[in-house]
């Protein structure tokens, strides 16, 4: 499957500059709406109405690209199984993008728990502490081995694909595309019909596009007519700090990826940068996938190589969340004053790394790996409530971060399979 002929750039600087300025407006907007109604208080009944609008706007963007993702990952994972040919091509590229994967999982984990020990900022915001009783609110999954493998085979392909579980799907399209590639000419006319698929939902995604700066723009406008800006300023040296993290989280896996993709790493950038401001102005990496799909085999990502690495990094490879999960539990540990010695510290790295691949799909995830976290370290759950305000701000990054880890796996993985255009 190939995009280059039939889905020609359709001007991405423009595409970018319209999101880019949806984000700044919806920013303005919020400000506005914040300063005029929500000086008579966060219920208000005519700024909750005007959040609710804004609000149902970007659920609109986010049900259409969730609709495209199922049919999308399914049918580019099958026809690239069936054109690799073997199982053991499939295992080579799944055991190097998996290695890299937990690679760039422990840098993430490691440079949050160095960062965060550096700048220490839990010991300067002085901030009431919840009392002991208060609840997060969020919902009580806890990262165990059942979970894990509950998210990673599916009793039902159907039920897997309306709840879009990603890893479910990836392991069903494995298995159908190594039995269509086993079969050959039998199974040729549905793995061309498949092919057909893929080139239409990557058209679907296209129309889906021109919507994506309405999405960001009302996002923004509801997180910061809720909050205000002001929260941006209470919060500042945290939120800037955690952005810092990331900055140098970024260049580091890009001065990795230099090595080995030299200067065409300035034309990966370019190429992703669309998906990326997508992905941080909804504060869902999800929302980026199928854009990222297209743009990485404009790049020059090998297709099958992208239709492996790409839907299996939506669950293992989520370097931004990494970090802020290492940022977030010992930031409250600070705020409480308690003090995790360098051993604690290591084994909650270790631990992170494993729970955080067993709850892939599950909403605000990053959030239910760290209660069940600090639970375990014996730090009160409730600290979470000092974060749940700017969850949403610190979501932008991430999810901006993760579609970008993402990307460089998918390069490096072509590079690797002397695959790349």
């Amino acid at each position: 499957m190939t995009t280059h002929a039939n889905h020609p750039p359709q001007h991405p600087n423009r595409q970018t500059f319209y999101v880019a300025l949806a984000l700044v407006l919806g920013i303005a907007l919020g400000d506005v709406l914040n300063l005029t109604l929500g000086g008579t208080g966060p219920h208000d009944p005519l700024l909750a109405q005007i959040v609710a609008v804004l609000n149902m706007l970007t659920d609109v963007f986010l049900r259409l690209v969730k609709m495209i993702i199922a049919p999308l990952v399914f049918a580019t994972l099958v026809v690239g199984m069936a054109k690799m040919g073997d199982i053991h091509t499939v295992g080579r590229i799944g055991l190097k993008a998996m290695l890299w994967f937990f690679s760039a999982s422990l840098a993430s984990l490691l440079l949050g728990m160095l960062l965060v020990n550096v700048f220490e900022p839990g010991g300067s915001l002085h901030i009431p502490l919840p009392p002991a009783d208060a609840v997060s609110g969020l919902p009580n999954v806890k990262p165990t081995l059942s979970n894990f493998i509950a998210h990673i085979f599916p009793k039902s392909i159907f039920e897997a694909m309306s709840a879009n579980e990603i890893l479910q799907i990836v392991v069903f399209s494995m298995f159908f595309g190594i039995a269509c590639a086993s079969l050959g000419e039998l199974a040729h006319p549905f793995v061309k019909l498949l092919d057909s698929l893929a080139h239409i939902m990557l058209k679907v995604t296209s129309y889906v596009m021109h919507y994506a700066p309405v999405a960001v723009f009302s996002a923004m406008a509801s997180v910061i007519a809720q909050q205000g800006i002001g929260v941006l300023l209470s919060y500042g040296k945290f939120i800037g700090e955690f952005y810092f993290g990331l900055l140098l989280l970024c260049s580091l896996l890009g001065g990795f990826a230099c090595l080995f993709l030299g200067r065409r790493m300035l034309s990966l950038i370019r190429h992703i940068r669309e998906p990326m401001l997508l992905a941080f102005g909804t504060a869902s990496s999800e929302s980026a996938y199928p854009k990222l799909l297209q743009q990485l085999e404009r790049f020059g990502c090998d297709e099958k190589v992208c239709g492996l690495v790409l839907p299996l990094g939506y669950s293992f490879n989520l370097d931004g969340s990494m970090m802020y999960m290492t940022f977030a539990v010992l930031f409250i540990a600070q705020a409480y004053g308690i003090d995790m010695p360098l051993a604690d510290q290591l084994l909650m790295l270790l631990v992170l790394l494993f729970t955080s691949k067993g709850v892939a799909g599950v909403p605000r995830a990053s959030l239910i790996v760290i209660s069940a976290t600090l639970s375990m370290f014996k730090i009160p759950e409730a600290g979470l409530l000092l974060l749940l305000g700017i969850d949403q701000v610190l979501d932008m990054g991430r999810s901006a971060t993760n579609v970008y880890g993402n990307s460089i796996a998918s390069a490096l993985v072509s590079r690797w399979e002397k695959a790349l255009r």
